[in-house]
């Protein structure tokens, strides 16, 4: 082999390790970022089951976007705006005892673009008069202020 030759063999061999490299980082950022959004995400989920369990619709609602386009699918229907899934929240859930405790679990994520999730997971109320529990799917849109739920469907499901 001509030292010539070796020397665009050898350049090649550097220009694709650094274009692996880069690449590499870029998935490792890329990762890193869906990572934080992650946490962001679940953080507001126990905000919203911290304050469930406080007997605090109010404070649960704060992790929905407060929007007249706003959903709420679930087996009464759709309800729509902000106020609209607040009036449906307090109408099935008038009291503590009716609200028993609230457990989130199993929570898979979905990254449907740099500003949009979907998260899938199960949830649960451990409650005097019978405990209910099921699955729900909410989509997720990240604003200035955060992400926030723009659109929940929620339905019970036997275990």
């Amino acid at each position: 082999m001509t030292n010539g030759y070796r020397w665009v063999v050898r350049g090649l061999a550097l220009m694709l390790l650094f274009a692996l490299g880069v690449r590499t980082a870029r998935q490792t950022k890329a990762a890193e970022g869906r990572e934080a959004d992650k946490t962001a995400i679940t953080t507001v989920l126990n905000d919203q089951q911290a304050a469930w369990n406080r007997g605090d619709v109010d404070a649960f609602l704060e992790g929905y976007w407060h929007s007249p386009e706003l959903t709420f699918s679930g087996s009464t229907g759709v309800s729509r705006g902000w106020d609209g899934v607040m009036a449906r929240y307090k109408k099935n859930y008038p009291d503590r005892a009716t609200m028993g405790q609230l457990d989130f679990s199993e929570l898979e994520f979905r990254f449907l673009g740099p500003h949009a999730a979907l998260v899938l997971g199960h949830w649960h109320l451990k409650r005097d008069q019978g405990d209910v529990g099921g699955v729900f799917s909410l989509v997720w849109q990240r604003f200035p202020e955060g992400w926030k739920i723009v659109h929940d469907h929620t339905s019970a499901a036997e275990k």
